[in-house]
This record gives C-alpha cells, structure tokens and sequence, in this order.
C-alpha cells in the first residue's frame, strides 16, 4: 500500500484545488449572469431554461475537478462521472442555439467540459479534445447565426470580451496548475525516498558490523571444531585443548554480539548527532541542533547515540514532521537529550506501539528496548505529548560517569 502523502502536500492539492474551483466558479458566474440579463431583457422562456442546465453543468464540472488530483494524463474516471459531465453541458450548446444573444455564452459550458477531459488524457489525445471543444466554441455563434437569422456581433454585449478571455486562460490555468501539483508529488516521493534510504542505510551499518563480528568468529570455530574432530582419535589432550579453544571464541562471540546489540560499542555522538540532522533535513523536516558540552564518558555518548539513532528513525517512519529539536544538556551529574518533534497522527499519538511515539510491538525494541540499555547505565527515559496530541517530546537523561549495571 502506497504511503500518504505529507500534510504540506495535502494543503497543497486543497489550495490548487480551490484556485481551480474558484475559476470555473467565477467563470460560470459570468455566463449565468450574461444569460440572466438576457433573460430580463427578452423575458424569453429558452434562456431561462439555459439557466437551469447551466447550474446543473457547474455543479458537475465543480465536482469532477476532484479527479484531477491524479495529475496530467492520469487516466478518465468512471465513464457515468464524464457522461455527467458532458451531458448538461451539451444541452446547454444545443438550446443555445435558439438563443440569441448568447452564442458565446452557451458554449462554454462544453469548451469547460472539454479542458477537465484534456487534463486526464495523454497529451496526443488531450491535444484532440481541446481541438474539438474550440471548434464546438467557434462554430456555435455560426450555426446560432444560421438557426435563428440573427446574426453574432462580438462585442455587442458588454461581457462578451470577458467571456472570451476566460475561455482562452481556461486550459492554460488548469495545465499550469496541474503541472504544479505532479512537481509538488514527485518531491514528496523523493522526500520519502530520501527518508527509506536513511533507514536502509542505518541497517547495512549494522549488518556491516553484526558481519564483521560473526563472520571472523564462526570461521575460527568451524576450523578448531573440524580439528578437534580429526584430533580425537590421535591426540585426545590436544583434541580437548581445542575444543576449550572453541568454547572460548564462541563466547567471546556472544559477548561481543550482546554489546553490539545493545549500543554498548563506542559510537561517535557528536557525528550521530550530525547525521540525524541531515537525515530529517533530507526528509524536509527543519531540524535544529542545540548543544552543549558533550560528555565526556564514551558509554554515556554510546547510550545516546542509540537514542538519537531510534527516534530519527521513528521520526523519519511513522511521522510527518515539519520541525525536529534536539537539545543536549549537560547539568552536574547528568547529562540530557531532549528530542521533541511535531507531525505526529493525533489518533495514534497516544496508543501503544504508536508510531509518533516511537514506540514499535517488537519487544525489546523501540521505548522498551532505549529504556532497557538506558537503564543498564543508570539512566532514564521520559515521553510527553502536547494536548493535541500532534508534538512528542522525548528526553533521555544518563549519568555522566555511567556504569553498566546487571
């Protein structure tokens, strides 16, 4: 399934959406207005009921711009949606015709139709209808000249140049704005993109040194067990020497892997710190670093590495921040690191396993698994959410001269 887009993105699509219904909107309006005036002038019964098929066409054009949201060329909707398009707006070209004084008036409602369709067709295709839908606008005033024997003066009624004007933007406005919103989508992708390769990478580091831990240890212990085995028949003592040997390795192995594990392996912070910064600022989130004075005590760094390391994750995961701080504090004793982010699902923000909160189901992982190696240097780890629910606080907090504790 797809990850949704960001709420900046979604903001964006409301406002190039709005710009887009606020000028078919205005557009309309004009026509109606030019049709009402007609109608008041000539009291005739064909205007008024272009009027009501031109409100029936507006209603369906304002809806069908939602299906613009896929992007030029991103294919037409249920064929009944572009039916109910076309439908009204046709009806009102047609008895447009038996309508003098608004040839150019009645024939928007199509030419409008027609630049929604364009849009989400390909561009040979799009090219077609636009041409189609100018020559309806064009040949509509010849064949109402034709229908009714009064002839089309441009110009004759005072909107006609604003009409004509709006109907010449109308493609223009809806590509440029279309074109806009896939470049708003195709950054977003690459934000993402961004943000799943940081995760990717922060794994191959640790598969890197999980590798290069085990792969040297089970080596040597293959050998020595393939030894000790050929050695059993001719030298028991030397055979019982090896496997001593092996046993050794093996844990010497384990321990090494326990420490890796759990963050116990000397991690330079200062640099941690750094590359959570151009992560989140990758993943176009603003990120500010406030720091003082680092300590000094390498379990201490290495315990809050692996803090700065779990919530940049989570962050660049499960949230849509905007704004990221991370502030370290260095008091007496103690040393603390606050990092507080926003964008976090307000439905989710409280439950637990929750994403904003960076907490994972996983036992022994996420909170649970920073509070247990926090703990094991005598430190503690506090979580806060704001009253919308929206802004997390996490802040860490580990003695300087730490100790690993059982």
């Amino acid at each position: 399934m797809p990850a949704e887009p960001a709420r900046s993105v979604q903001t964006t699509w409301l406002y190039t959406l709005g710009s887009i219904v606020f000028f078919f909107g205005f557009l309309d309006l004009i026509v109606v207005l030019s049709m009402l005036d007609t109608y008041l002038r000539t009291g005739d019964a064909v205007t008024a009921v272009l009027v009501v098929l031109l409100l029936v066409a507006t209603a369906m054009q304002l809806r069908y711009c939602w299906f613009l949201r896929v992007g030029r060329g991103g294919g037409l909707p249920s064929p009944w949606w572009t039916a109910a398009l076309v439908a009204p707006a046709a009806a009102v070209w047609v008895v447009g015709l038996f309508s003098p004084g608004d040839e150019l008036a009645a024939a928007v409602p199509l030419w409008a139709a027609a630049t929604l369709i364009a849009c989400l067709l390909p561009k040979p295709q799009r090219r077609l209808v636009l041409l189609v839908g100018l020559i309806t606008v064009i040949a509509h005033p010849m064949l109402a000249t034709a229908v009714t024997g009064v002839p089309f003066a441009f110009g004759r009624a005072s909107d006609t140049w604003m009409i004509a004007i709006f109907v010449a933007m109308l493609p223009v406005m809806l590509l440029t704005s279309m074109w806009w919103w896939e470049v708003v989508v195709q950054l977003d992708r690459h934000r993402r993109t961004a943000a799943e390769l940081a995760v990717t990478q922060e794994r191959l580091r640790f598969a890197s040194d999980l590798h290069d831990i085990q792969g040297h240890h089970l080596q040597v212990i293959s050998l020595k067990s393939e030894l000790a085995e050929r050695m059993l028949e001719i030298d028991p003592a030397a055979a019982r020497e090896l496997v001593h040997e092996t046993r050794l390795i093996a844990k010497q192995a384990l321990e090494e892997t326990r420490s890796l594990v759990a963050g116990y392996r000397h991690v330079a912070f200062d640099d941690e710190l750094e590359n959570a910064r151009e992560v989140l600022t990758a993943s176009g989130a603003e990120c500010a670093l406030r720091l003082g004075p680092l300590p000094a005590d390498a379990l201490a760094q290495s315990a809050l590495a692996s803090v700065v390391r779990e919530a940049t994750t989570n962050i660049l995961r499960h949230s849509e921040a905007t704004t990221v701080t991370i502030e370290l504090t260095t008091t007496g004793e103690r040393t603390e690191l606050a990092i507080v982010n926003d964008g976090v699902p307000v439905t989710d923000a409280s439950a637990p396993g929750s994403a904003g909160s960076a907490v994972s189901r996983a036992p022994g992982s996420g909170l649970a698994g920073l509070r247990e190696r926090l703990a094991a240097v005598g430190g503690t780890l506090e979580t806060a959410t704001d009253a919308s629910g929206a802004r997390f606080e996490l802040r860490a907090t580990v003695p300087v001269g730490a100790r690993v504790t059982a």
